[in-house]
């Protein structure tokens, strides 16, 4: 049973021997730095990382019963935090904020509030398992308030486990990372990737070449990138689909963008023209236009401006 903990992770072989490694050696080390892009197992592999640790100390007769609860999200020895928007002094996750409807203009972040959580967490003794365990999520977020928090933390972590999951070692800082065990992550290759989507119920995304693109060897990516495209309008796609010929047509794109879709959305829609352009018509010079798109959205410009000068110069 202990065995079939990694049994639905493809593709990270490295990932998972170093991972079991650590629990058959019992070399089970303070931290460790889940470092690769977003969407290819990270956070799957600490699920089964936490339910390798926590069967592999009990007996037979009791781990369907911890499997059962990791899975639920609910074992009391295990603190999953995620980035959070702060909205009328409520942190809300970015699940629970789309479920609200709320518009997102700043990206979530770890919050110091947050990383105090961690510790008082931490200072109680584990209930059930021989040891406590924290999943940080995009890690990357922290601000340099809560990455110091963290750090303190990190330096005396008890008995538990800390798991940062973060893109690359360079989006931390270096004090973190240097406590850390490296565990690397990789996109997938192409036949992974397919194995993947078949795996979880989306093999209609196979036949979606752009967003197949748009991933680049991501599975998560690749979902969240079919379920953009599929709440964009047909429409407004259709409309885009070629490059406006007059400044009228380029000016109703602009307002047409700005009223339909929030901030991320509008983010996403540069990658998928970048990716859409390139293949139909691959200029240089459109993919140069949109990236700098891309930086004035992400640096809070009006967006119906950003779009109004990006589509004038495109035609």
């Amino acid at each position: 049973m202990v065995s079939e903990a990694f049994s639905a992770l493809i593709g990270q072989q490295q990932a998972i021997e170093l991972l079991k490694g650590a629990v058959t050696n019992n070399r089970i080390a303070p931290a460790y730095l889940f470092a690769g892009p977003p969407g290819v197992g990270r956070s799957l592999a600490a699920k089964a990382f936490i339910e390798l640790l926590f069967c592999s100390d009990s007996p037979d007769d009791k781990q369907l019963s911890i499997q059962r609860r990791l899975r639920q999200g609910n074992h009391p020895d295990v603190l999953w935090v995620e980035p959070t928007y702060l909205h009328n002094g409520v942190r809300l996750t970015a699940k629970e904020a789309a479920q609200k409807g709320l518009q997102r203009k700043a990206p979530p972040q770890i919050r110091l509030e947050q990383i105090r959580e961690i510790s008082q967490f931490l200072s109680r003794s584990a209930l059930e398992a021989s040891r406590k365990v924290v999943v940080i999520e995009q890690a990357e977020t922290m601000a340099e308030a809560a990455a110091n928090g963290l750090l303190k933390t990190l330096e005396e972590p008890g008995q538990a486990t800390i798991i940062l999951i973060a893109p690359s070692t360079e989006s931390l800082l270096p004090t973190l990372v240097s406590r850390c065990q490296r565990i690397p992550f990789y996109r997938l290759a192409q036949d992974d990737m397919q194995a993947v989507l078949r795996q979880t119920g989306h093999e209609e995304i196979l036949a979606c070449s752009s967003v197949f693109a748009i991933a680049q060897g991501s599975p998560g990516e690749a979902i969240a990138a079919f379920e953009q495209l599929q709440a964009i309008p047909s429409e407004l796609l259709a409309q885009l689909a070629q490059l406006p010929k007059s400044v009228r047509k380029a000016l109703e794109l602009a307002k047409e963008i700005d009223k339909t879709l929030d901030n991320e959305a509008q983010l996403w829609l540069v990658n998928y023209l970048q990716h859409y352009y390139w293949q139909h018509q691959p200029q240089p010079n459109l993919i140069q236009q949109l990236e700098q798109a891309r930086k004035y959205l992400l640096s809070y410009a009006q967006p119906r401006l950003v779009w109004e000068v990006t589509l004038l110069e495109l035609i």
